[in-house]
């Protein structure tokens, strides 16, 4: 409960209004803060995910304000609702860039909201720091990606299987949307490539909160069956991991005979369901909320004071959006300036602090160094490590993999300012701007 009457309730703090600033004209108001856009769903399918990182957020802003704002000003966050429509998310992203005239935006969670906000930032020269693992295979000056790509998360996962433990026969499950499509592509291309006979790869699509998993886990156990160590890599997102996860258990499946190694299911989603049948299996992340640091522990405890809420939980795009946030406010005073392009050119090459003790640094293709993590599944919810990456891994924005991308690099910096470079043509032929 806010006590002053000249103050409003954001997350769990209040934000003070002075009598001074409410006799001031909006204009003079809005000229004193530095706007900052907040593009997460708030209702709808995606809203049990991304109303966390929109209270990420407002935390981490209020904490700037705290430290005394930026450039001597203070930040204003400026929250909307594309409520888990895709195409209103381009709608809401311009509105906050042409009506709200933010300085930068921290949204979006699907592959597909992303993609459909790409346009406007791109036609507004407005950045967007995406927090979230993706399937790759876009490089944007606007865009700076904070969560997984590939490399940092799906090819370590089946190196991990493969070497750790002893997959042969390998199915690929996911929901029928670009970032499971793309990312399953990319890991039957790699498999194949380290000797994996087609005949050993079953891939298979279900559609958003899919609940009927009988069948699929029946041939799942078939397949396993061969005689061969069989794991499941799972891009299978939202609700539908519940009945997935029930179903195998119902049907005798455990994870020491059929291992399953998700990327979309971290400690929000497990605070939310039963986890006795996930027990045992694994997710691959850039962090876990069990890592053991100070900056962690810090974190956890920022977290949950601001929501006063001590069962409260941190996941991976959490830690994405810290550091996000805080690589752009590094920016922003290298640059003494929010200009996009002036932030641009500063951001790349700026390192903070992650969270599992380290440093992350922005690369010149807008990805960013991470530790790449695999995680048991406990009871608790919470992931018992048991794999990590001796060093961080930089982000590659496109596949090794794939023969359309094999040849393409990613370079903001001048003189190439290059998204989509082909190194045997010499030609850029994406955005370059």
């Amino acid at each position: 409960m806010c006590s002053n009457k000249l103050s409003w309730k954001v997350g769990a703090g209040c934000i003070a209004l002075t009598t001074a600033a409410l006799s001031l004209p909006m204009s003079a108001v809005a000229a004193d803060t530095i706007k900052v856009g907040v593009l997460h769903s708030l209702s709808g399918t995606m809203a049990i995910s991304e109303t966390t990182l929109k209270d990420t957020m407002l935390m981490l802003i209020e904490e700037q304000n705290k430290k005394g704002g930026l450039l001597g000003k203070q930040l204003e966050a400026v929250v909307v609702d594309p409520a888990s429509d895709w195409p209103l998310f381009a709608e809401k992203a311009r509105e906050l860039i042409e009506k709200e005239e933010v300085s930068v935006t921290f949204g979006a969670w699907t592959s597909v909201s992303r993609k459909s906000v790409l346009p406007v930032l791109e036609e507004l020269n407005s950045p967007m720091f995406y927090p979230v693992q993706y399937e790759g295979e876009e490089s944007s000056k606007n865009v700076y990606y904070t969560g997984a790509a590939p490399n940092q998360q799906a090819i370590p996962a089946v190196d991990y299987l493969m070497n750790d433990i002893g997959a042969e026969r390998w199915v690929l499950a996911g929901t029928d949307y670009v970032y499971p499509r793309t990312t399953n592509k990319i890991l039957e291309a790699y498999l194949m490539d380290k000797g994996v006979a087609a005949d050993d790869i079953l891939i298979n699509y279900t559609p958003f909160g899919h609940s009927d998993w009988q069948s699929i886990v029946s041939e799942i156990k078939t397949f396993g069956s061969a005689g061969k160590k069989t794991a499941v890599v799972s891009t299978v997102n939202g609700d539908a991991n519940v009945p997935f996860y029930k179903e195998l258990a119902n049907q005798g499946v455990s994870a020491e005979d059929i291992p399953v190694i998700a990327f979309s299911v971290g400690e929000e989603e497990l605070s939310g369901f039963d986890t006795s049948p996930l027990v045992g299996h694994l997710a691959a992340w850039n962090y876990f909320m069990s890592v053991e640091a100070d900056v962690n522990d810090d974190f956890i405890d920022a977290w949950q004071e601001y929501l006063d809420d001590d069962e409260r939980v941190t996941n991976d795009p959490m830690e994405a959006h810290y550091i996000g946030f805080n690589m752009w406010v590094k920016a922003v005073e290298k640059a003494g300036t929010t200009d996009a392009d002036a932030v641009q050119e500063a951001i790349i090459g700026v390192s903070v602090p992650n969270l599992s003790g380290g440093y992350s640094t922005m690369m010149p293709n807008h990805h960013i160094t991470k530790p790449v993590l695999i995680g048991e599944i406990q009871d608790d919810g919470q992931f018992d490590i048991v794999w990590q990456t001796n060093g961080l891994v930089a982000g590659d924005a496109w596949s090794d993999y794939l023969p359309d991308s094999k040849d393409l690099i990613s370079d903001w910096r001048a003189p190439l300012s290059c998204g989509n470079y082909n190194v045997k043509t010499a030609t850029c032929s994406g955005q370059n701007l």
